[in-house]
């Protein structure tokens, strides 16, 4: 059964499992930070996604992201980073009071941190969002009930000099495959906001952070 996770009592079960980790590494220096923005389309909770303009130089242009970028000499720190991001990707601009807390940070294949914020953003529709055109080719929701439910879950076994070395999620059967670092914030965050209606299926003793 899923959860109420925008009620009150959700945001405060939330906002307290996540206290230790954001005063421990809000102001610690990262290479990027993404907001995770949790959000109801039409009354249905959902997570907000991007997907990163085709003309971005780079590998992951045409990716499925959550709204995001590079830590700013100027940002206060990486909650600053993920909300000033998101202003300038999709023009939503969401309030510091609105932020619930950090997640664990990942790691790219360069090794550079990307932490993720997660915040709501309340009721929003998708389609009424001007994205900027240089950033991001679309935005779109999935529902929590889509990401919770385990045929729409997948897994992408990778190997290294012909032996297996890590496993990592992916979600299916949306609008676009989500995949790479975006899946496992996903991850952390389907755990998070809903603990009983989604575990891990598969895991590694040689899984990255990221």
């Amino acid at each position: 059964m899923q959860p109420d996770c925008l009620s009150a009592e959700g945001e405060r079960r939330c906002r307290r499992l996540l206290a230790g980790a954001t005063a421990r590494l809000r102001a610690r220096p990262a290479a990027a930070a993404v907001l995770v923005p949790l959000c109801s389309v039409r009354g249905v909770p959902a997570l907000l996604y991007t997907l990163r303009s085709s003309r971005l130089a780079g590998s992951h242009k045409g990716d499925v992201s959550f709204p995001g970028g590079k830590c700013d000499p100027t940002d206060q720190d990486v909650v600053h980073t993920a909300l000033r991001e998101t202003h300038e990707e999709l023009g939503l601009t969401v309030p510091e009071e609105h932020v619930w807390g950090v997640l664990r940070p990942v790691h790219d294949r360069q090794k550079a941190t990307v932490v993720p914020v997660l915040a709501s953003v309340g009721p929003l529709d998708p389609q009424s969002l001007r994205p900027n055109p240089e950033e991001v080719d679309e935005v779109f929701a999935l529902p929590l009930a889509h990401l919770l439910q385990a045929q729409n879950q997948g897994y992408t076994h990778f190997c290294r000099q012909g032996h297996f070395s890590y496993t990592l999620p992916v979600f299916l059967h949306g609008p676009h495959r989500v995949w790479g670092l975006t899946a496992i914030i996903t991850e952390f965050t389907l755990q998070l906001l809903a603990p009983g209606a989604y575990q891990p299926r598969l895991a590694s003793p040689e899984r990255p952070t990221g």
